[in-house]
């Protein structure tokens, strides 16, 4: 393995190896490689919405503070580096093999055990950990949850405070049907001694995050009790609002991002700084917050693009995705005409994943077909929706066409139902007029 191409074919093999979750590869590996993440500080985000959203709540006023912050996050837009990151900037093509070449020989040793091969993302979690600390040296890394939590590979990491943004129906298949297994599943990501911030107000949630943090003899923070989003103002570029805790109160807090959801995900990084500050004295006081907030952005969630008539790209991909998705709808576009282009993954029930949009003013729907192999078909998206008159087309540029020849430049046109798709779309959409 000597270029970068050679590294990603090695890992896009692993990938036959599907999702096996647990914990026993990943540490293995990383004992194998001196547990490189035990050098590193980290914040573990969790949940099922609104994951990379509070990453960077969270990257971006250490950004302002002039730390170092690196990022695991997924899936990716552009390029696959993306999902390793430091400042926003993709870890370099010559890293990335580098630490490749330094993991392949442990993936090789546990593969001959009797837990068998390594995933691809439990050894990119371990690609992620020897780049950090031994290539990037961040002050703080940010990991996202790939998938549930107790048994996802990020779990491997000790943070210094961890984050479960909310709990939603999403992977029903490998975290269960109910929001009881589901925030179970979620709540293992919850460790002795390490605190953890939730902006999910559902009673059947935090009764099992509260008994999880209890067994872990920790502290769980709580939106709407120990911590509060109040006086939140929709803009035209984003949101206004007051943050409230038990710790400290910040007025008129503005950020970048569309979309009512996004106060609460802002909210949980605002309760994990005032922690850190104040436990792990991390040098980000309220000015850098407030300029990095106000830098936030993360491409496919409520992405509005200035097209004509304009496009909106919202990686919405699960009911309370698409609820969030309405909402925003009715906030920052009010009485705007949509147009919706509909694509999601052959696991989903379009009659559930688009019921919340059903009472907006959509003018024309099309789904479509998308480059991914778990991709549903154009016509089974279409014989199932529940908005009317639902057409199933090739892909998003023959809807983008079709659009463009009734739309008037006040409409929105509106792609949603699942990240890949949405990362298609915002790869190419410099290419439509």
């Amino acid at each position: 393995m000597q270029t970068y191409e050679e590294a990603l074919s090695w890992l896009s093999e692993l990938s036959a190896h599907g999702i096996r979750p647990g914990l026993d590869r990943v540490r293995m590996m990383l004992e194998g490689l001196g547990n490189p993440e035990r050098r590193l500080k980290s914040i573990h985000v969790g949940g099922t919405n609104g994951k990379g959203s509070t990453t960077a709540f969270l990257k971006e006023p250490m950004k302002e503070a002039g730390l170092v912050c690196g990022t695991f996050t997924s899936p990716y837009v552009h390029e696959f580096r993306e999902r390793i990151a430091v400042n926003g900037e993709p870890v370099s093509e010559e890293d990335f093999l580098k630490s490749a070449q330094a993991v392949r020989p442990v993936v090789e040793s546990v593969a001959k055990t009797p837990f068998g091969p390594p995933t691809e993302f439990e050894v990119l979690t371990v690609i992620a950990a020897h780049y950090f600390a031994s290539s990037a040296f961040p002050d703080v890394v940010v990991w996202e949850v790939g998938l549930g939590g107790r048994l996802d590979s990020t779990n491997a990491v000790h943070p210094m405070i961890s984050i479960i943004t909310n709990v939603g129906h999403d992977h029903q298949a490998v975290l269960g049907d109910t929001i009881e297994e589901i925030a179970r599943e979620k709540a293992g990501i919850i460790k002795s001694g390490v605190p953890v911030v939730t902006c999910d107000t559902n009673p059947e949630v935090t009764e099992i995050l509260e008994e999880a943090a209890e067994d872990a003899r920790t502290r769980l923070y709580r939106l709407d009790r120990d911590f509060h989003v109040t006086n939140a103002e929709a803009e035209s570029s984003g949101w206004t609002f007051s943050f409230q805790s038990i710790l400290n109160h910040i007025p008129d807090v503005k950020i970048s991002m569309l979309g009512r959801h996004q106060t609460k995900n802002a909210a949980a990084a605002l309760m994990a700084f005032r922690y850190l500050m104040l436990y792990y004295a991390l040098p980000v006081d309220e000015d850098h917050i407030r300029r990095g907030f106000q830098h936030v952005s993360w491409i496919g969630r409520l992405d509005y693009r200035e097209t004509t008539p304009p496009l909106l790209l919202d990686g919405a991909h699960n009911k309370e995705g698409m609820e969030s998705l309405a909402e925003a709808l009715t906030d920052h576009f009010p009485g705007r005409s949509i147009h919706l282009i509909a694509a999601m993954t052959k696991e989903k029930d379009p009659a559930v994943l688009l019921e919340p949009l059903k009472a907006l003013p959509i003018q024309s729907a099309a789904a479509v077909g998308f480059d991914f192999f778990r991709a549903a078909s154009a016509e089974e998206t279409a014989a199932k929706s529940p908005i009317p008159d639902t057409e199933a087309l090739s892909d998003w540029k023959a809807a983008w066409e079709k659009i463009k020849q009734t739309a008037s430049p006040d409409d929105l046109v509106v792609a949603a139902g699942s990240l890949y798709f949405i990362s298609e779309v915002a790869a190419e959409d410099k290419k439509i007029e």
